[in-house]
């Protein structure tokens, strides 16, 4: 039944905090956890029950779901902080971060040295936080195929499709070239628009021309509508979108994805403009500048 599932949601910043408030409203009782506390009292507000650490967090725990910034982050709450330790045997760990091939290898060794009888799902998401608030994200799942129907209730609050690619790391791998692809679709409307501007073209002539176009998905239309209003406020920060075109290079020959490497390189100074905390279409403006 799903309302016995309890889920312990480790990590609640721009896409964790929107996961857990759908967990919750799906009726399955969560324990919260953010090293920033503030974060987890507001969800506390809501039902859920605010831990002290993330051993507390998982104390009885069916599901436990890391969503955080990177491998060693995710390391850290699972060895140092004590949740691997703590996690009740025959237990599901949904690592949903974006953590790459070799973080989620790491993380797979660890669980079979230290907590075989834990077991693990690789399942980061597709989608940015305005999808996570509308429980529409895309799992891209991995791992056992017979803890599925264990976890669909915890997915299916979340998303609104889960793909499962395989054992665990097919869903990660699944992740970097979805969000390579990602990476261009944000290119283009910034060199598109760049190029519109260095033609004479007004920017708002352009982004009408574009929307409802054959070439702009629901996804490019979202983000073409926030930079007609100098929205650039963080659905998927820059700097994050730079991480995971780093971690999909670091898995290749980069002289086969000489774009995708040049890509990063710009993207990389942008970042160092200052720009890394705002929105992955911020490009725009450093085109633009």
């Amino acid at each position: 039944m799903a309302g016995t599932q309890r889920v312990a949601v480790l990590g609640l910043g721009g896409m964790g905090e929107p996961m857990a408030v759908n967990i919750l409203r799906a009726g399955l009782p969560t324990a919260v956890w953010n090293r920033r506390p503030e974060r987890a009292r507001r969800l506390g507000e809501q039902g859920a029950r605010v831990a002290d650490s993330p051993a507390d967090a998982v104390d009885g725990a069916d599901v436990v779901i890391t969503m955080v910034t990177d491998a060693d982050a995710v390391l850290s709450i699972a060895d140092e902080q004590g949740m691997l330790a703590a996690v009740p045997d025959g237990a599901i760990w949904a690592q949903m971060s974006t953590i790459g091939v070799d973080g989620t290898e790491r993380v797979a060794r660890l669980v079979a040295e230290r907590r075989p009888g834990v077991v693990l799902l690789d399942a980061p998401v597709a989608g940015s936080r305005g999808p996570a608030e509308q429980g529409k994200l895309l799992v891209l799942a991995s791992g056992p195929p017979e803890v599925r129907e264990r976890i669909a209730p915890v997915f299916d609050a979340v998303g609104q499709r889960t793909v499962w690619a395989g054992p665990v790391g097919a869903g990660s791998r699944l992740k970097l070239a979805n969000n390579l692809l990602l990476a261009f679709l944000a290119e283009g409307i910034a060199e598109a628009l760049a190029l519109g501007r260095a033609l004479g073209l007004d920017r708002a002539t352009v982004i009408g021309a574009l929307q409802g176009g054959p070439l702009v998905s629901p996804w490019a239309a979202e983000k073409l509508e926030r930079i007609g209003r100098d929205d650039y406020s963080p659905q998927y920060p820059l700097n994050l979108a730079l991480k995971d075109v780093d971690l999909a290079l670091r898995e290749v020959e980069a002289d086969r994805f000489a774009v995708a490497a040049s890509l990063a390189e710009r993207w990389r100074r942008a970042v160092g403009q200052g720009l890394g905390g705002d929105d992955v279409t911020v490009v725009t403006r450093a085109l633009d500048g």
